[in-house]
């Protein structure tokens, strides 16, 4: 869980917005684009020239990104981090509320999904140049850290506190989606009517196409064997929705024969092995889908199913396993459509 899905120039992570056709003229998609921002590349494509609303959403992005990446040695983050087991830190309102949002991802997941897994992330080092297998020792070590019980919210004075020294919060399972939803607020806002942001992979769509077409959003083949970019199908729907996936293909490396991926256990300290290679959430706020896509992977398949049937449809998701099968929830087997042959979609 950390903001450079990769910091040396990760692709699109899992969904990947396909090019509209066919629109009227003074509807065509403009894309406008920013390196760098949350570690990636961020796009906006908007239906008509809105280069200002473009701009002002990329500066809420940037904000966001300023305030949260564990990586700015200046963020509020980091100042929690660097606070830990010394005092509470006040920090703004949108971190607060991401903050307090990942608490709740932690406690539905029993610490499955858990925001104090900053020690693990960077001892691994994965998506850096100093990408390493840690020794067994180091790992219990890291572990001893991470809990997310021990993180204190006053919202009183919008403080945070991590109460054990060494400890550290990583907001990269779920930042990504509150900039996404913000920057769909901050277009609105601005008058724009139609939209796609693509944050590195963390699609969300606004409105409606012009030509009255529905979105199709392509899905990342999450076999790591295959060149990025490869499709394996796409989801086709209509209106504001967002998609994202958490896969095994996004960041790794490969030590002696042995790929190590990014998606880190808290309960071994290692990458994850439950028979999933992604996970992909489809939902109306970003930040959900961004939090679910990381929870319910880290859950597993069945765990994983039980928690998105618990949400009443609210959530829907597809599951990707190691054996190249396809579990769809009832919501997204009628939006789904496969293309590669390999891939079986399974009943739920």
């Amino acid at each position: 869980m950390t903001f450079p899905r990769s910091s040396v120039g990760l692709a699109l992570a899992g969904a990947v917005a396909l090019a509209a056709a066919g629109c009227a003229a003074g509807t065509k998609p403009v894309a406008y684009s920013r390196m760098g921002l949350l570690g990636t590349l961020c796009k906006i494509t908007t239906w008509g020239h809105a280069e200002r609303a473009a701009d002002a959403a990329f500066e809420r992005i940037a904000e966001i990104d300023e305030r949260m990446s564990a990586n700015r040695a200046a963020s509020e983050v980091s100042r929690v981090n660097t606070a830990a087991g010394v005092a509470p830190v006040a920090v703004s309102a949108d971190t607060y509320s991401v903050i307090l949002e990942a608490v709740a991802f932690s406690r539905r997941s029993e610490g499955r999904f858990d925001l104090t897994v900053g020690p693990l992330v960077k001892l691994w080092g994965i998506g850096t140049d100093d990408a390493r297998v840690p020794s067994p020792p180091e790992i219990t070590a890291a572990l001893a850290l991470v809990g997310w019980r021990d993180v204190t919210l006053s919202a009183a004075d919008s403080t945070v506190f991590l109460r054990r020294p060494g400890m550290a919060i990583d907001l990269g399972a779920i930042a990504k989606g509150y900039a996404a939803d913000e920057a769909a607020a901050v277009l609105a806002a601005k008058g724009v009517k139609t939209a796609l942001i693509d944050l590195g992979g963390n699609v969300l769509t606004l409105g409606a196409k012009p030509d009255g077409s529905p979105w199709r959003i392509g899905l990342q083949d999450p076999d790591p064997s295959v060149p990025r970019g490869t499709h394996i199908g796409i989801i086709e729907f209509e209106g504001s929705r967002s998609v994202v996936t958490s896969g095994t293909y996004e960041r790794y490396f490969v030590r002696d024969g042995v790929r190590y991926h990014h998606l880190l256990d808290t309960a071994t300290g290692s990458p994850m092995a439950n028979g999933l290679s992604a996970v992909t959430i489809f939902t109306t706020r970003s930040i959900i889908a961004d939090g679910y896509s990381t929870l319910v992977f880290a859950s597993g398949l069945e765990r994983g199913r039980a928690l998105v049937e618990a949400t009443g449809g609210e959530v829907e998701a597809l599951f990707f396993t190691d054996r190249f099968e396809v579990n769809a929830t009832p919501g997204l087997q009628g939006l789904l459509k496969l293309s590669d042959a390999r891939w079986q979609l399974k009943g739920w």
